[in-house]
């Protein structure tokens, strides 16, 4: 038995209704219903949450699944609280004890006091952008992944924590060029890949 913790990030705002990540989050659950060896929690940000009870879900979870937009290349202004607030509810109370530093040497080890060792998570993140913006030469973003760019401190903010990464998945164009469908099918294909370990091939 795995347990998944999922994170619907999709804040409600302005212009946003927090629908594409809602329907990843709803897709997520309907692949872990179907296989009974995971045992699922979930969060919406938009929703009133204790952070002592986030902090739990944190510590139980074996896997935690973020599913964010991206506004203004960073975090949601909701789940940026989140985070905040959860994170610092954990201290010495399951997510970290300290920043793994010690008085005698403080240059070094900075980043290791996390205590959620063993556990694993996997982003998701949606973008008005369009996938060419970080590949094609001349564009946007310089030819760097979302991973290794926008979301690097992201990243580097769970391994703080002493989880490891699953491998990301980022929808584009959501915006102007949504595709449900084809988004669906590749989705559910990752999860094939990432939860269970199989390679779905996708046409």
């Amino acid at each position: 038995m795995k347990n998944i913790f999922v994170i619907n990030g999709g804040q409600k705002f302005a212009h946003s209704g927090g629908a594409f990540n809602e329907t990843l989050t709803g897709w997520t659950l309907d692949f872990l219903k179907q296989h009974p060896d995971f045992s699922v929690q979930v969060t919406n940000i938009n929703d009133d949450y204790d952070p002592a009870e986030e902090v739990k879900k944190y510590v139980w979870a074996d896997i935690v699944i973020y599913h964010t937009p991206v506004w203004w290349f960073q975090l949601p202004h909701r789940m940026k609280e989140y985070i905040d607030l959860v994170f610092t509810a954990g201290h010495q109370q399951g997510i970290y004890v300290s920043d793994g530093r010690s008085r005698n040497n403080p240059a070094i080890n900075y980043g290791t006091g996390g205590t959620l060792q063993g556990r694993q998570y996997m982003l998701t993140t949606s973008w008005n952008a369009p996938k060419e913006a970080f590949t094609l030469p001349g564009e946007f973003f310089g030819q760097k992944s979302v991973d290794e760019g926008v979301m690097f401190g992201f990243h580097r903010m769970n391994a703080f924590t002493g989880m490891e990464p699953l491998e990301s998945i980022h929808f584009h164009d959501v915006e102007k060029n949504i595709n449900l469908i084809r988004d669906e099918v590749l989705y559910k294909a990752h999860l094939e890949k990432v939860l269970l370990g199989s390679v779905v091939e996708v046409c």
